[in-house]
C-alpha cells in the first residue's frame, strides 16, 4: 500500500466533502487592457494564452491560479502565479482563501477537470468564454491537507521532469533560430516588400462562420498551424463540398503555399503547405503564393526570422484580440536575393531543419510520454468518493 493509500484509509475512508469554488476562493479578473504582446518589464503579465508577457507595473501580490476568460485558451490555459503580477481584464484570478485547500492541489485539479466542466456548461458561441457564475458553481473535492500535500508532491515530480525536458528543447531551438537569422543577415539582394515576391495579393478564407458537417473537406484555422506545418487532425471540422467550392472562388489552397496566422493569440505563426490533400481555410489565416522569380521555401523561412516577426509585433493592431492586416503584411520590408540564392539559402535551412528535427524528435517524444504519464496519474489521484453518497 502506498503512502497516499494509507493516508486516504486513515483520514478519509468514507469519502471527501465537495465545495463550490466561490466558498473556497476569491475570484476576479484583471483591469489591464494593455495589448497582450508586451515582452519587457519587471513583472509577469498574464493574458489569455500560455505565454507570459511582462509589464513594469503590477496589480496583485499573492499566490493565485490564472485562467483564460475567453478565446482559444478557455479551459486549457492555467498559470500558478506567485508574488507580484499584472493581469489582463479578460483573464481570471483564483486566490484560495480557505485554509483547508492548497492552491497547488486546486491547480492540478482544475487542469484535470475544468475544461470538461465548462464544455458541459458552455452556451454555443463562436468564441468560448467563462462567466462568473460558472466559476462560482464549480465543485472542488477537499480531502484532508496531508492527502492534498502527497498528491501535489507526486504530480509536481512529473511536471518538474517535463519542465526540464522542455527547457532543453527550447535551448536547442533557440540555437537553430540564431543560425537562421545569421544566415539571412548575410545575403544581398534587392530591397522590396513581401508583395513583390507573390504572384497575387495575400488572401484569406471566408469571414462567415461555416456550418460544419460530419464528413467532407477539412476546414482549418489558426489552431491547426504550429511547428511550421498544417495539421489537418486539428481542423475545426469539415465543410460540405458546396461550401468548399464557394470558398475556392476566393482562394483554393494548393501545395507549396505559405500561411501566416493573422488573428488571435498566435498571430505571426507560419506554416508551409506540403500536402495535396484537399482542405480549406478560415479568415484567421493569410495565404501567400510565390511568383516564378521567388522560392516558396525561402519565403517560409524568411517569415519566421526575427526581422519579420518584429514587424508583425510592431504593426498588428490590438482590439479584442491581435490582428494583422493582409495589406500591412504585404508591405513588410524584405531583402530579395536572386532565385538561385534563395534556393541555396532554403536548401541550407531545410537540411538544418531536418538535422534539428532529428535531434529534437527524441525530446518531444519524451515530453509527450511524461505528459501522458502525468495526466494518467493525475486523473487517478484526483478522483474521490463523495462523502455521504
Amino acid at each position: 500500500m502506498s503512502k497516499l493509500d494509507e493516508l486516504i484509509k486513515e483520514l478519509c475512508p468514507d469519502g471527501v466533502e465537495y465545495k463550490r469554488l466561490e466558498d473556497l476562493a476569491e475570484i476576479g479578473t484583471g483591469s489591464s487592457n494593455t495589448n497582450e504582446e508586451l515582452e519587457d518589464g519587471l513583472y509577469p503579465f498574464y493574458v489569455r494564452s500560455q505565454e507570459v508577457r511582462r509589464m513594469n507595473s503590477y496589480e496583485f501580490d499573492e499566490t493565485a491560479i490564472i485562467t483564460a476568460g475567453d478565446g482559444v485558451g478557455v479551459g486549457k490555459v492555467f498559470h500558478l502565479a506567485k508574488g507580484k503580477y499584472a493581469l489582463h481584464q479578460r483573464a481570471y484570478r483564483i486566490h484560495v482563501t480557505d485554509e483547508k485547500l492548497l492552491t497547488e492541489f486546486l491547480f492540478h485539479f482544475m487542469k484535470a477537470t475544468f475544461y470538461d466542466y465548462i464544455t458541459k456548461n458552455q452556451f454555443k458561441a463562436s468564441v468560448q468564454s467563462i462567466r462568473r457564475p460558472m466559476l462560482n458553481a464549480y465543485e472542488i473535492p477537499v480531502p484532508p491537507l496531508p492527502v492534498q500535500e502527497e498528491i501535489v508532491r507526486i504530480l509536481d515530480t512529473f511536471t518538474e521532469l517535463t519542465a526540464e525536458l522542455t527547457a532543453e528543447l527550447t535551448a536547442r531551438r533557440k540555437q537553430y533560430e540564431y543560425y537562421r537569422d545569421s544566415l539571412f543577415d548575410k545575403y544581398e539582394g534587392v530591397e522590396g516588400t513581401i508583395l513583390d515576391m507573390l504572384c497575387q495579393p495575400i488572401t484569406d478564407g471566408p469571414h462567415t462562420t461555416p456550418t460544419l458537417v460530419k464528413e467532407g473537406i477539412p476546414f482549418i484555422s489558426a489552431t491547426a498551424v504550429y511547428d511550421g506545418k498544417i495539421h489537418l487532425n486539428d481542423a475545426k471540422g469539415f465543410i460540405s463540398k458546396d461550401f468548399d467550392l464557394e470558398c475556392c472562388k476566393k482562394y483554393k489552397p494548393q501545395k507549396n503555399d505559405v500561411f501566416m496566422v493573422k488573428s488571435g493569440s498566435t498571430t505571426g505563426k507560419v506554416a508551409y503547405v506540403d500536402t495535396d490533400i484537399r482542405f480549406n481555410i478560415w479568415s484567421p489565416l493569410a495565404a501567400m503564393r510565390t511568383n516564378k522569380n521567388n522560392s516558396s521555401r525561402f519565403l517560409y523561412h524568411l517569415l519566421q526570422t526575427s526581422n519579420i516577426q518584429k514587424q508583425v509585433q510592431e504593426k498588428m493592431s490590438h482590439g479584442s484580440q491581435p490582428n494583422l492586416s493582409m495589406r500591412v503584411l504585404e508591405s513588410f520590408s524584405v531583402t530579395i536575393p536572386s532565385l538561385e540564392q534563395q534556393n541555396k539559402i532554403a536548401s541550407i535551412l531545410d537540411k538544418l531543419d531536418t538535422i534539428c528535427n532529428d535531434i529534437f524528435s527524441g525530446l518531444p517524444a519524451e515530453i509527450e510520454a511524461r505528459q501522458k504519464q502525468y495526466e494518467y496519474y493525475r486523473d487517478k489521484l484526483l478522483t474521490f468518493k463523495r462523502k455521504g453518497v
